[in-house]
């Protein structure tokens, strides 16, 4: 169980008008889960309340956790506590046949217990009701400030064991906010759980504030800010708040993402003509390269995870497609969409195997090619959905959406059948973008 805090620190000299928190921020724009789809047979489980620790645990209900993460995937069906047959908080308590009778596939039972150095641990089983089998037996450590990232990572285990994939509860989303009206609206840069819990505020400015990225692993974010009235990137570390601009170029800066080994950044760069194309900066040396050369626009650029080649957005055909370039300076673009006359925003599966997009199919939607076949699936239903971004198992794309005049956050299985939405209770949330897997 990995403790995780969020002190920040100003470094250098900043705008009036942007701070970094000096201690841990709580962002303004809370979200709210709503499930939109499930599968049509989710898998029936009871999830019975943990042994408590009090107070270490502070108040948290760890097996509350675990069920709306469950849940939230859309598939699981958990047992409702007051129909429960008792409360077993060990394996050998567990009369898996009254349980069985009830319809529950499956049993998660643990505890919560206080340990030396001011930590706590968190065990759980989970039994097979079905075969009478202990599946799994597992045990958490860590700070009490970590307990609720304890939970996700038993939802993990369990996900893992009952589905096949592995769970990504237990990892980090980040997205831009928006608070107030024009003109005096209040952008935030926030990261939190994968659940839209437990909010940290990174950073905020009065200008507006793009493109957040996760660096692999997940140790800092690069984003686009406009604190000095024009574009510049900049890369933040998480922990501490250090930050530091890398690009500051005349005309369009943009777009940044990292390379898979961290150390260098595509980014879309448009000098003082303003014509945009992809280049690649070299963090420690800040040597420079050009990919593309083309009066079209060429932008969003977007890493294989091999670290050879580049997919990005251009109209040189006329209208928006997705391209691929490989990271060597000289060599020719290879267009990879043809459906429809509109692709854009690329993102590709940590496999590789897929490349999610915004496509036009009646609106702006959440579309996946697979890239082996050209075969592309539409995942979305909105009409101005937007900022793709698949989380770290591959099972699942984070995008944003719009609720009405509102922006918000959803999430939708790569097979189409499993969202929900993580909408704001203040302003809108935008942006959005997938944290990878951390020890």
């Amino acid at each position: 169980m990995t403790l995780t805090r969020y002190p920040f620190r100003a470094v250098g000299r900043l705008c009036p008008t942007l701070f970094l928190a000096l201690v841990v921020g709580t962002a303004h724009a809370q979200l709210k889960i709503e499930i939109t789809s499930g599968v049509t047979d989710p898998v029936p489980i009871a999830v019975v309340p943990f042994e408590r620790a009090v107070p270490a645990d502070g108040g948290l209900d760890v097996a509350q956790v675990i069920q709306h993460d469950l849940e939230g995937s859309g598939r699981f069906k958990a047992q409702a506590r007051d129909k429960m047959p008792g409360t077993p908080t060990r394996a050998d308590q567990v009369q898996l046949a009254d349980w069985k009778a009830l319809g529950d596939d499956y049993v998660v039972v643990g505890r919560v217990s206080a340990i030396d150095g001011g930590n706590v641990a968190v065990d759980f089983d989970l039994l097979n009701s079905l075969t009478g089998q202990r599946v799994v037996s597992q045990r958490f450590v860590g700070s009490t400030t970590a307990l609720r990232n304890a939970a996700h990572r038993v939802s993990d285990v369990i996900y893992e064991k009952v589905v096949g994939i592995r769970g990504a509860f237990a990892t980090r989303i980040a997205y831009v906010a928006v608070v107030g009206q024009p003109p005096s609206q209040d952008y935030q840069l926030v990261v939190a759980d994968a659940d839209g819990e437990n909010q940290r505020l990174i950073l905020q400015s009065r200008y507006p504030l793009m493109s957040p990225a996760w660096s692999p692993d997940g140790q800092w974010l690069s984003y686009v800010s406009f604190e000095t009235k024009r574009a510049a990137v900049y890369v933040q570390l998480v922990r501490s708040g250090e930050r530091r601009q890398v690009s500051a170029r005349a005309g369009i800066n943009g777009a940044p993402a990292w390379s898979p080994d961290g150390k260098k950044l595509a980014l879309t760069l448009g000098g003082t003509n303003g014509n945009a194309d992809i280049y690649v900066l070299d963090l420690g040396s800040q040597n420079l390269i050009r990919l593309t050369d083309d009066p079209a626009i060429d932008t969003e650029p977007a890493w294989a995870p091999d670290g050879k080649s580049i997919y990005f957005t251009s109209d040189r055909a006329g209208s928006p497609q997705i391209y691929r370039v490989p990271v060597q300076p000289g060599e020719h673009p290879k267009r990879i969409t043809f459906t429809g006359n509109y692709n854009a925003r690329a993102r590709i599966s940590p496999d590789g195997s897929l490349l999610a997009m915004v496509t036009l199919d009646g609106g702006y939607r959440i579309a996946v090619q697979e890239l082996s076949s050209g075969n592309v699936r539409v995942l979305s239903h909105g009409k101005l959905d937007e900022s793709p971004s698949f989380a770290p198992n591959g099972a699942t794309l984070i995008y944003s959406e719009r609720d009405g005049a509102v922006g918000t956050l959803a999430t939708v299985s790569v097979d189409g059948l499993t969202g929900l939405r993580l909408k704001a209770q203040q302003g809108e949330v935008r942006e959005p973008v997938w944290g990878p897997f951390t020890p």
